[in-house]
């Protein structure tokens, strides 16, 4: 079969088009997948440069996020047959696998899973929105629905969400999130075509950090937050930690919340404990997504409610340029490879 294939850690330099890699079989408990599309995530870049603690068996087939179908089916697997559109849940947690890092992922024309990661995918979900979903969408539902308890009823009109960092492909969906709670969203980007392309997902104002200090802008739109209640914003998704993490602590309204699932910025930020007590601030963290998360996605994106953009496609050869477009930030979305 056709695969990319890293040997060591390193550059995109390191990821090899092989056109006669082994195919896998089906053993007990798994089955194959014909790939139809896998999405990347920043975190395979850092299974692609090497993580502190994290031990990659090399050689392997990167790619965490992918759906497609059954190609073949192991012994003892019951409840399938070949031909069914799957999504596949990555992340296995005891004892601990993750596609893509720890056994061979989504970037070749065929991976073997174990049937208990199999969700069965509706047909009125292609295979690009499934794999858009996992680590970027399931992250961005459970920090926002499942931890944050933001409603998705609309009942959360004269509410006001800022999102960080909104153009990727976790930002996304925190925009089209917050929109079907009834918020009013609020985006800071890098550029304006980003800004225009959040407004069409349904954000109502954007900030361009690279023209404008957010803090300064969003005081600007929302008023500074007083302890009598007013000004600043109930709740703010900040994956980005560094230097915006105190200027988010002080952007939020009395009694707001504070969400985060990562630190792309910096890990080790000041934090000004007094505007946490004097405005009784909640400060909430989340990290992935559990399997009822991607059930909640699935029938959103069955229904028209949710739809991840995917901005850019490549065809399984150029994997490497794909992984350009992720690295230099030059993406809206997700970034697609289809074998």
């Amino acid at each position: 079969m056709k695969a990319q294939v890293i040997q060591s850690h390193g550059g995109i330099e390191q990821i090899t088009f092989e056109a006669n890699w082994p195919t896998p079989t089906a053993d007990a408990g798994h089955v194959i997948i014909k790939v139809g599309a896998c999405s990347l995530n920043y975190h395979d870049l850092f299974t692609l440069r090497g993580m502190p603690g994290i031990t990659v068996p090399m050689p392997i087939i990167m790619g965490i996020d992918m759906a497609g179908s059954i190609a073949e089916i192991g012994p003892d697997v019951e409840g399938w047959k070949v031909g069914d559109r799957v999504l596949v849940d990555p992340l296995v947690l005891n004892p601990y696998q993750l596609l893509g890092e720890t056994v061979n992922g989504g970037l070749a024309e065929y991976c073997k899973v174990p049937v208990s990661q199999l969700i069965p995918l509706p047909d009125r979900v292609s295979y690009e929105q499934a794999a858009a979903l996992p680590v970027a969408y399931g992250t961005a539902y459970r920090m926002m629905v499942t931890r944050g308890g933001l409603p998705l009823d609309g009942s959360a009109k004269g509410k006001k969400v800022f999102v960080l960092g909104a153009s990727g492909g976790v930002g996304t969906c925190c925009v089209q999130l917050a929109k079907l709670s009834g918020a009013e969203v609020i985006v800071a980007a890098s550029s304006d075509d980003k800004l225009e392309k959040l407004r069409e997902l349904g954000a109502d104002h954007g900030i361009n950090y690279k023209e404008q200090d957010f803090i300064k802008g969003l005081h600007e739109h929302v008023g500074k937050p007083r302890i009598s209640g007013t000004g600043g914003v109930d709740m703010i998704v900040n994956f980005t930690g560094g230097d915006t993490w105190v200027s988010s602590i002080k952007s939020l309204k009395k009694g707001g919340k504070l969400l985060t699932c990562g630190a792309t910025a910096g890990f080790d930020p000041k934090t000004d404990l007094r505007y946490i007590w004097t405005f009784e601030l909640t400060v909430l963290g989340s990290n992935g997504w559990m399997r009822e998360d991607l059930h909640a996605l699935l029938a959103l994106v069955e229904k028209g409610d949710l739809n991840p953009p995917v901005d850019m496609r490549y065809p399984l050869e150029d994997t490497a340029q794909a992984f350009a477009a992720l690295e230099n930030r030059s993406a809206f979305g997700k970034v697609i490879v289809q074998p």
